[in-house]
């Protein structure tokens, strides 16, 4: 791979991580304020411990920190790419399983296709980038 070309992708792949990141911080900080809002948006149950999905929040919430620090140079730190990735697949079989015993409904699915979907193709193909640059360092 040309300098110019390892700059244009190490440029897609910060823009990636930043706006990960900032997704995720967003995304934690709404849970932790107002836990309930994404309940009742989907007309569900109020859950009886929102401490839970507010641990969630702060969960997500530093995943989006690692992702921004990630983005300073998405190749060495591809790990951190990796556990947000695999976060990123158990968190859909995880809802899949909810959704077919009935246990959340189907529009609870939305923060699937945002909070992991979406990040499958890029992540994955950070991760692939950083494995064919495997042993090789930035000079």
């Amino acid at each position: 791979m040309s300098a110019i070309e390892d700059m244009k992708a190490d440029s897609w792949m910060r823009w990636v991580l930043y706006a990960a990141g900032i997704y995720n911080m967003v995304w934690g900080a709404v849970a932790i304020i107002v836990p309930l809002w994404m309940f009742r948006a989907a007309e569900m149950e109020l859950p009886r411990y929102p401490e839970f999905w507010q641990c969630i929040g702060m969960i997500v919430g530093v995943y989006g920190i690692g992702y921004i620090i990630a983005a300073s140079d998405p190749i060495r730190h591809w790990p951190i790419v990796f556990v947000g990735f695999l976060g990123k697949v158990l968190g859909p079989i995880g809802f899949a399983e909810a959704l077919w015993s009935e246990r959340l409904p189907l529009v609870f699915g939305l923060n699937i296709v945002t909070n992991d979907l979406i990040w499958w193709i890029p992540f994955s193909l950070i991760l692939l980038s950083a494995w064919k640059n495997r042993g090789q360092s930035k000079t």
